[in-house]
């Protein structure tokens, strides 16, 4: 009886901890943003330091699937400025990609999305970054769906 109870405790708390992780590691959860879709328009938002504007445009199929141009328009960036795909729809991990300076507070990167090989869809998640930190001023869960 004790033992049964031991392993039930040990199982609910290693759900706990999982589940907590999950949490902490994503810091505040995209959900509770409003989602700006990428593909269907440029998302952009207003601060102290000036306008922030972010917009993706595909750029046909490459050699790994489909390229996507990412532009960011900043009043100021980061030393180690960063996009960090997320996936939305499915946990596929993180993948960094790192913003080049294209002229005077202008940025971008070219990228493959990585696709799933159990759907045709999926949809990502950009997290804007400083190195290894979130940035705290983008209001929208900037989102787009790759497409095999």
């Amino acid at each position: 009886m004790v033992r049964a109870a031991i392993v039930t405790g040990l199982l609910v708390g290693l759900g706990l901890l999982a589940v907590g992780f999950q949490w902490f590691s994503n810091g505040t959860p995209a959900a509770k943003l409003p989602e700006c879709n990428l593909l269907a328009g440029a998302c952009d938002w207003q601060e102290d330091a000036g306008n922030w504007q972010v917009t993706l445009t595909p750029e046909g199929e490459g050699v790994q699937g489909t390229e996507y141009r990412l532009t960011v328009t900043a009043p100021a960036a980061p030393s180690r400025f960063l996009a960090v795909l997320r996936g939305e729809s499915m946990y596929m991990g993180e993948y960094p990609v790192p913003l080049q300076k294209l002229g005077p507070g202008s940025y971008g990167a070219v990228f493959t999305a990585p696709f799933c090989t159990t759907g045709a869809s999926m949809v990502w998640r950009i997290d804007l970054q400083s190195g290894q930190e979130k940035l705290g001023n983008v209001p929208h869960a900037l989102v787009f769906q790759a497409d095999k």
